[in-house]
């Protein structure tokens, strides 16, 4: 599909919560399902609930299910099946990885994070900077709230031992220069740690082109299910000592930071997400399309749209962050709920160290390959019609 016009309407057609006429704009919240993701979830509950080491068919069934998820994880983010950790969700594997990685820190080392940064990529540190003496600083974001990079570099000292940074944010939708972060920790003897949930929706990701040491993505913000997905350099995992029940498997090297009993029927529904976005072209096909979207919207919003982030599509993904003139946020989401399209409106936007920077409240909408132009222009002229229709008097 990647050398043919993409075909929206056939791609919504896979999706029963789309048949609605119901606008989904809240991508960045969690994308809907195709039904194929749905069925394989349930097909693998149905034919394959058992677990693994037993000497009967359910048993090898989610054998298989577990080693394809590993290698359509692997072929996601360009790195070995071996070197996938699967986990609940991001931010719980997250807080597991950081305890693992952070045993022989000593006090007074240093983690940098970013001010883009969502909470389940900074929680984690600060929690175990205040369980070992750490200390964890922020870097700063420039006025277009993208990551300021010359701070990262002013910052980074001897005593950095992990540079943590969201690749995309969650809320602006702008994109940190993520190979120059990772060179730069590189340089300084740090550990690069990408927090990749917004941007794996929307960017294609080669962590040996990145060089990164970690990387985390989700795939329930790109049509599939609720779970926690992490590379980990093996060169790396192999120094670290997990915390695991002792018996559990610790070979091959990914299998060593993964707890428990795999959620089976969800790494099934990951596969059949992996195959659902092959189908409609891959991710080039995806990031064109949806790049179209965002052009569209930057290009015909009404001027009473205070827009926060970046101003064109370089540098970002299709999610914006905006308030209308005069009209409260959350006022703004209800009108428009009313109205038939899906908009959240929130505060921090669990972008604790942007918070300062923000309004109190604001809108925000992402576009996924689902959306149509029309969907756009649909929430462009309700965006008009909110100020239009708002007395002055009752402006926010």
């Amino acid at each position: 599909m990647s050398d043919r016009v993409f075909d929206v309407q056939a791609v919504r057609q896979r999706f029963s919560s789309l048949q609605s006429g119901f606008v989904f704009l809240d991508a960045p919240g969690g994308t809907q399902v195709p039904d194929e993701v749905g069925n394989a979830i349930a097909r693998a509950l149905r034919e394959a609930s058992g677990n693994l080491g037993a000497p009967y068919a359910t048993s090898r069934a989610v054998g298989a299910i577990l080693t394809k998820a590993k290698e359509d994880a692997g072929t996601l983010l360009g790195c070995s099946p071996d070197e996938i950790v699967f986990g609940a969700n991001m931010t719980s594997l997250n807080f597991d990885l950081t305890r693992s990685a952070g045993r022989d820190f000593a006090p007074g080392d240093e983690i940098l994070v970013t001010r883009l940064d969502h909470d389940g990529g900074v929680a984690p540190w600060v929690e175990l900077a205040e369980d070992r003496g750490l200390t964890v600083q922020f870097v700063e974001a420039r006025d277009d709230l993208t990551v300021d990079t010359d701070d990262l570099e002013r910052k980074l000292g001897e005593r950095t031992r992990v540079v943590a940074f969201a690749w995309a944010s969650n809320a602006t939708g702008s994109l940190a220069d993520a190979e120059r972060i990772c060179r730069l920790a590189r340089s300084a003897g740090a550990v690069s740690w990408i927090d990749a949930v917004h941007c794996a929706a929307h960017e294609s990701i080669d962590v040996r082109t990145l060089d990164c040491d970690v990387l985390l993505c989700s795939p329930y913000k790109f049509c599939g299910p609720h779970l926690g997905i992490a590379y980990i350099r093996r060169e790396l995992a192999e120094t670290w000592r997990p915390y695991k029940a002792r018996p559990s498997a610790s070979s091959p090297i990914g299998r060593r930071f993964e707890t428990g009993t795999h959620p089976y029927e969800l790494l099934a529904g990951f596969s059949a997400t992996v195959e659902y976005l092959d189908s409609i072209g891959g991710m080039q096909a995806i990031r064109s399309y949806e790049r179209s979207l965002g052009e569209r919207f930057l290009a015909n919003l009404p001027e009473s749209i205070e827009l926060y982030g970046p101003r064109t599509m370089d540098g970002r993904v299709p999610t914006f962050l905006f308030n209308v003139e005069g009209v409260g946020a959350g006022e703004a989401a209800r009108r428009l709920g009313e109205r038939g399209l899906g908009v959240w409106s929130a505060g921090n936007w669990y972008c604790v160290g942007l918070a300062e920077l923000l309004p109190e409240e604001s809108l925000r909408v992402g576009f996924i390959h689902y959306n149509t132009p029309e969907e756009v222009d649909r929430l462009v002229a309700e965006l008009d019609r909110l100020f239009r229709t708002t007395p002055v008097a009752a402006r926010a």
